[in-house]
C-alpha cells in the first residue's frame, strides 16, 4: 500500500476493455482512486462536469474518437496534470510526438503492471513536490479577488464566490494567460474539448456569467475584456 501522502485519483483513458479492467484492478489494489474512460469524449466529461477531478492521467493514444497526442496538446493549454502515455505505438517518432505534446512519461504495450505502478508513484511524488513549490504561485489576485488556480476557488475578501466547474475552468485558463489574447477556439478547446471548437455561443454564455461575478459593471468590464472578432483577454489590473 502506498503512502497516503502520494495517493492520487487517476483517470484511465483506454478503449480496450480488457486492458482498462486490468489497469483498474492493479491501481485499486495499489490503493489509488480510479476513474475510467473508454474514449476522449468520456475523458473530457471529467473536466466539464462537477466530478472529482483526476490528479493523474494514464492515456492510450489510439482512441476511437481522436488522437491522444492531439488531446494532450489541448489539455496543456490549461492543465499541468501528469500524463503517462500507455500505447502500442512503439516507433520513436510516436514517443517524441507524445512527449513534445506534453506527456510526462511513455510506456509501450505489452507492459509490466509493476513498472507502470512504479512510474505512477514517481509522478505522484513529483506532483506533491510541485504543489508544495508552487503553492504561492497558484494564487492569482485582481481587485479584491483571489483565485486559487489549483483548488479552482474564487474568493472576494473572505467570501467564497460560487463557480460552476466550467466557470472555474474558464477562469483558470484566462488567468494562466493573463494579458494575452486567447481566441474563441483556443478557449473552447481548452475548456470543452476539441469537438466543441466551433460552439462559440457556449463561450459567450459563460463569459457573461463570469463577468457578473467579477466585474462591478459587467457591461463595462475592466478585467475580462472582449477582443472583437478574435477572443478574450484577462487583465489582472483594471
Amino acid at each position: 500500500m502506498i503512502s497516503s501522502a502520494i495517493r492520487s485519483h487517476i483517470l484511465v483513458v483506454e478503449d480496450n476493455t480488457d486492458i482498462r479492467q486490468l489497469l483498474y484492478q492493479a491501481l485499486i489494489k495499489a490503493d489509488f482512486q480510479v476513474s475510467l474512460a473508454a474514449n476522449l469524449s468520456q475523458a473530457n466529461a471529467y473536466f466539464r462536469e462537477d466530478k472529482t477531478h483526476p490528479e493523474l492521467i494514464i492515456l492510450d493514444l489510439g482512441l476511437p474518437d481522436g488522437d491522444g497526442s492531439q488531446w494532450i496538446s489541448q489539455l496543456r493549454l490549461w492543465s499541468t496534470l501528469p500524463i503517462i502515455v500507455l500505447s502500442a505505438r512503439f516507433a520513436e517518432h510516436d514517443k517524441i510526438h507524445a512527449l513534445d505534446a506534453g506527456a510526462d512519461d511513455y510506456l509501450t504495450k505489452p507492459f509490466s503492471t509493476d513498472e507502470l505502478l512504479a512510474r505512477v508513484r514517481a509522478q505522484c511524488r513529483r506532483l506533491v513536490q510541485l504543489r508544495q513549490q508552487n503553492a504561492q504561485q497558484a494564487m492569482i489576485q485582481f481587485a479584491d479577488f483571489h483565485f486559487d488556480r489549483h483548488q479552482q476557488q474564487l474568493w472576494q475578501g473572505t467570501n467564497l464566490i460560487h463557480l460552476t466547474h466550467i466557470e472555474a475552468q474558464l477562469l483558470a485558463v484566462l488567468t494562466a494567460h493573463a494579458g494575452q489574447v486567447l481566441t474563441h477556439r483556443q478557449l473552447l478547446v481548452a475548456v470543452w474539448g476539441g469537438e466543441f471548437s466551433e460552439e462559440s455561443h457556449y463561450l459567450r454564455i459563460y463569459i457573461r456569467h463570469l463577468r457578473k461575478k467579477i466585474e462591478s459593471d459587467p457591461a463595462r468590464p475592466k478585467y475580462l475584456l472582449t477582443e472583437v472578432g478574435v477572443g478574450y483577454r484577462f487583465l489582472l489590473s483594471g
